[in-house]
């Protein structure tokens, strides 16, 4: 389910115009097959927090870990966050983004949506260690289908958070990520319509 970098660099996403001075960190295929116009419900099930009840027990202690981290070294402060060390990125959106769907608003994790478009958002989340963005795409299969695509794009804070992005990468490649798109892909089939009318 990784994809090459190329798989989100190529396509004319609105993102790259607003963080071109971040790095792409990953690109994922999401497990979430669709019609043409099902990215709000994507966005929707990503926002509302719901998919705790479906993520493994190594994926939520390697989460409660990171929150106790950040509590224990003050990673997670207010002072550390979007709007305060660092800008919101919906300062730097064209009129058109700016004027438009900004996204719904997270129910229980610590990000912020910038925009959505029909077939584009973007949320974002900072603390001491990183400013990063959720970019999630909706993109043809090439069946005539349409599924999610995922990617994380980050500007570390200085060498600290360099550091730290590196040294959780493997977590995030064990324990993490194939957890989460697992958990993604499986709220995706329970809620879809086919599966609620049967």
């Amino acid at each position: 389910m990784k994809l090459p970098a190329t798989a989100h660099t190529s396509r004319p996403w609105r993102i790259h115009e607003i963080a071109a001075d971040f790095t792409l960190e990953d690109v994922w295929a999401l497990p979430t097959p669709g019609g043409p116009d099902e990215l709000d419900r994507l966005v929707r099930q990503f926002t509302s927090g719901n998919d705790a009840r479906a993520s493994s027990p190594v994926q939520r202690f390697l989460f409660a870990a990171r929150w106790k981290l950040g509590k224990l070294f003050g990673w997670d402060k207010p002072d550390e966050g979007v709007g305060t060390r660092v800008r919101t990125l919906r300062d730097r959106l064209p009129a058109d983004l700016r004027e438009g769907p900004q996204g719904p608003a997270f129910r229980s994790r610590p990000f912020t949506s910038v925009y959505q478009t029909h077939d584009e958002w973007a949320a974002e989340i900072a603390n001491k260690t990183v400013q990063a963005v959720l970019h999630i795409g909706w993109v043809p299969d090439g069946s005539g289908g349409y599924h999610g695509q995922m990617a994380i794009l980050v500007k570390p804070n200085g060498l600290f958070g360099t550091l730290y992005m590196a040294a959780i990468k493997p977590f995030r490649y064990v324990g993490v990520y194939p957890a989460l798109i697992r958990s993604i892909g499986a709220e995706w089939e329970a809620n879809s319509p086919d599966s609620t009318t049967s």
